[in-house]
């Protein structure tokens, strides 16, 4: 259960309360803040991985933007300190994600109990979602979820790397621009098990979802990058990919905006000020794509 709850930093200060948890795995307690709308129940639950390469980053240090987030979309999120390398490598991360998802599930339900009868035969929908190496991990649990028929509402990924030989034009399209290609590369080989381990059910435990040789029935998809972002040839491959699998695919590329855009605040345009910064797309998508009136929701 999380503590008791404090107010978030920024324009959220006031519309998000949040407090620590500590979920339950097989391999120990998986540390997280779970932010929650102040004024309302939340809508849904979304379980947020932060970037960081897998080596580095933390909820604390993504504070601010995932009460934004929360803030925006209506959800509780709940920002988990997945395990690091170099304590661990891959699968440990997916499965500290998969735990913080099969916990929020936990959570939707008691809230379905609690509003009974509001809105009989709706449950309240549980997303996943990731920035950077945090949505390399997401969408590698949604895989997991779809293998294991485990219900799922959408994937928000956020410039996800997807391809550990950094393959793509983009990256030397941009050679100078964070993350470069060796840089990411060496990340991939520090968090990557060549064995392509599986779960203790043998779900396969992908380390990208370009190992999956079906993407049929994932879960919905949002994906963002940047038109300056080393990695958006890899996200727009991925939202190709996912489309000819018959996945609803929402996806929109940022002008002038690089890696890392979650983190920054957005600036006022016409589309208003919820849309113009990329994490506040986000937002904005989850919500509206979640709703009881969306199709398929």
């Amino acid at each position: 259960m999380a503590t008791p709850t404090h107010s978030a930093a920024g324009q959220s200060r006031a519309q998000v309360r949040w407090g620590h948890a500590s979920i339950p795995s097989p391999s120990g307690p998986v540390p997280a803040r779970v932010y929650r709308p102040a004024a309302s129940a939340p809508l849904g639950w979304l379980v947020w991985a932060h970037g960081g390469s897998w080596r580095a980053g933390s909820a604390q240090d993504w504070h601010g933007p995932t009460a934004e987030l929360a803030r925006i979309s209506g959800f509780a999120v709940a920002s988990v300190d997945y395990r690091l390398v170099p304590e661990v490598r891959h699968p440990a991360m997916v499965e500290d994600v998969l735990a913080a998802l099969a916990w929020a599930r936990e959570q939707a339900r008691e809230q379905d109990g609690e509003r009974a009868g509001e809105r009989a035969g709706d449950p309240l929908p549980v997303a996943v979602g990731g920035d950077s190496a945090g949505a390399t991990l997401a969408a590698c649990a949604a895989l997991a979820c779809r293998d294991r028929a485990l219900p799922l509402a959408a994937q928000l990924l956020a410039y996800p790397p997807l391809d550990p030989g950094c393959t793509a034009a983009s990256y030397h399209r941009f050679p100078d621009m964070f993350p470069t290609a060796s840089y990411l590369m060496a990340a991939w080989q520090d968090y990557r098990d060549p064995d392509r381990p599986a779960a203790a059910d043998g779900t396969p435990l992908h380390s990208t979802p370009f190992e999956a040789a079906d993407l049929r029935g994932v879960a919905r998809a949002v994906l963002a990058t940047g038109d300056l972002d080393p990695v958006g040839d890899d996200v727009h491959r991925y939202a190709r990919l996912l489309q000819a699998a018959g996945v609803e695919v929402t996806l929109r590329e940022f002008g002038q905006t690089g890696h890392g855009a979650f983190l920054q605040p957005g600036h006022a345009t016409s589309g208003g000020p919820e849309t113009a910064s990329l994490r506040g797309w986000l937002g904005v998508a989850l919500r509206l794509l979640t709703s009881p009136a969306a199709p398929g929701a």
